[in-house]
């Protein structure tokens, strides 16, 4: 009789992650869905309320490399649940806002919150989780942020029924609280100062810890980690990508509503489809990385890319209702399985002692891009006149330079220890 794999507590460590990374996404993509009705009532053209959706990225951006650096000196405890509470407040005063230029402070000071977060979650991977197991695990954690923006439409769209869309985030405050509790609760700095963790468990991590290892992770500075070998690559690849992504997903629900006329309820199971396909394509990208292309993780890289490039060209053509659903959430599918092939590569190359500080270059080129997206989407549209062909296009280009990029890469990234050998 096959034995249960038992509990232990890295999965409550992950599964915290996880639920803290649905309401981060959750809190973060509310703006995208009711951003139709706060341009109503602060009366907003098409490039103010890009910049309002671009504001949470000048203050998510410029906090993802201090969130690294932080939680690589004080640890992930402490710099978790400080971000966790600063994100939750903000969310809340999101509903008190009176005009267009209080919202851009917000949503900035917002930003700020949730930027230091994906640096520190990465990290958390990294720490508590033993190398063979890190792939699975944080294709687990990049899956839960495609749920929690699946979940976003579908629970702003039923608050907004009670009370309009200052009520959405009032009641995003809740669920940020009670995942602060459980991180400060049970995520401790390493398995090795967690006071829960059971000796059998502790077991699985040890890991070389001699002093040429030790001296590795501290000769690794900030300087080194940018002068490592394919550390621009990713950057340049994670930008171009993601100015598509977030042109997609940010203006996905106003496209729905202004240019193909769908209901708010039709508006929000559309905007939704992309985020819960984007949760398979997570784990299920991260999945086929290990098991099929761990020597040459860039075809699949290089694979989501092209699809996707091929399936917005599709959406956008698409006559019937059903025929956009259809492809946007496929297109929502590849776009994630991107994600967790392209993150797999410095996962696993990236000493764990420096993975927050790395991480957080890597995430500040995305988040760059996230900032200038939503505000260009905005423009092109305006003078479009309204219309959308110039943004698909736009979007489609910059999914293939990223592949181009992509194309240079090595089949494995090699380590940055390795940078670290005397000549």
């Amino acid at each position: 009789m096959t034995q249960m794999p038992s509990w232990k507590l890295r999965h409550t460590v992950i599964a915290i992650m996880f639920t803290a990374s649905i309401v981060s996404f959750m809190d973060r993509m509310a703006m995208s869905v009711v951003l139709p009705f706060i341009k109503a009532d602060f009366h907003l053209g098409a490039f103010e309320s890009g910049a309002v959706m671009s504001a949470f990225f000048v203050g998510y951006s410029l906090s993802q490399i201090p969130g690294g650096l932080l939680s690589d000196r004080f640890g992930i405890r402490r710099v978790l649940t400080v971000a966790m509470l600063w994100w939750s407040f903000f969310t809340a005063i999101t509903g008190l806002v009176g005009s267009f230029v209080q919202m851009l402070i917000v949503r900035v000071l917002f930003g700020a919150g949730e930027g230091v977060f994906p640096a520190s979650a990465f990290k958390t991977v990294a720490v508590w989780f033993p190398k063979r197991e890190r792939a699975t695990a944080n294709a687990i954690m990049l899956s839960s942020s495609r749920l929690g923006a699946a979940i976003a439409p579908l629970v702003v769209v039923a608050l907004m029924h009670f009370g309009g869309w200052r009520t959405v985030f009032f009641s995003l405050f809740i669920p940020g609280l009670l995942v602060t509790l459980l991180c400060w609760l049970f995520v401790a700095d390493s398995p090795f100062t967690s006071r829960r963790i059971t000796p059998a468990e502790l077991a699985d991590f040890e890991e070389p810890t001699d002093a040429e290892t030790a001296h590795k992770a501290d000769a690794l500075s900030f300087r080194e980690v940018l002068r490592q070998e394919n550390l621009l690559k990713y950057c340049l690849i994670y930008f171009t990508f993601d100015f598509a992504y977030w042109g997609f997903t940010s203006w996905l629900p106003t496209y729905l509503v202004e240019a193909r006329g769908f209901s708010m309820v039709q508006m929000g199971i559309g905007a939704s489809l992309p985020f819960l396909a984007g949760t398979v394509g997570c784990v299920f990208g991260g999945w086929l990385s290990d098991r099929f292309f761990s020597g040459r993780r860039k075809i699949l890289i290089v694979a989501a890319q092209l699809s996707s490039a091929a399936l917005l060209y599709l959406t956008f053509v698409s006559g019937s209702m059903m025929a956009l659903y259809a492809f946007q959430t496929l297109a929502g599918l590849t776009l994630s399985i991107f994600f967790a092939a392209f993150w797999a590569m410095p996962m696993n190359t990236v000493p764990k002692e420096r993975m927050g500080v790395t991480s957080g270059i890597i995430n500040t080129a995305a988040q760059v891009a996230a900032i200038i997206s939503p505000v260009c989407v905005g423009y092109l549209i305006e003078v479009s006149g309204g219309h959308f062909a110039l943004t698909f296009a736009v979007m489609i280009i910059s999914l293939l330079i990223s592949c181009a990029i992509a194309f240079t890469l090595p089949n494995t990234a090699p380590a940055i220890e390795a940078s670290l050998e005397p000549a």
